[in-house]
């Protein structure tokens, strides 16, 4: 499942994919903030902890194409999970990583990016927002 996973994140151009955006209900979200394989990393049941800092950035999201949204998130944070095999994991992430830790998961919660949006962000993707609805009743 995380191989596939992994393999749907790469074609799209993604650093990160979470279970439920390809219709597994389960916790477990995959990520790889630098496309090296070493980096690879598969989550199970992660929990995040120690948010602190906090910087806003742009972030975009393989579940809605071509929008973009102004996202504040803690600039650092804690995630203790399990690997595939059950193994604990421990990660202090910062930067790109804890950014990507918070958004997939967001995934994980039932949330997307489009539940963040400020009103200038609602009025910038408004026609990307209503084309992918169109889409999606057609």
């Amino acid at each position: 499942m995380a191989e596939r996973m992994f393999e749907l994140m790469k074609q799209h151009n993604g650093v990160g994919l979470a279970a439920p955006q390809v219709g597994l209900n389960v916790r477990m979200f995959v990520c790889n903030p630098t496309g090296e394989p070493e980096d690879s990393l598969v989550l199970v049941n992660p929990v995040l902890s120690e948010l602190t800092g906090s910087e806003e950035g742009e972030e975009g999201c393989l579940s809605i194409p071509e929008v973009r949204v102004r996202v504040r998130r803690a600039k650092r944070c804690r995630v203790v999970a399990h690997d595939p095999q059950g193994a604990l994991i421990e990660i202090e992430c910062s930067d790109l990583l804890a950014r990507i830790m918070q958004h997939e998961n967001d995934h994980l919660e039932g949330k997307l990016i489009i539940d963040r949006m400020d009103g200038p962000d609602r009025i910038a993707n408004k026609k990307a927002i209503a084309q992918l609805e169109a889409d999606f009743k057609a």
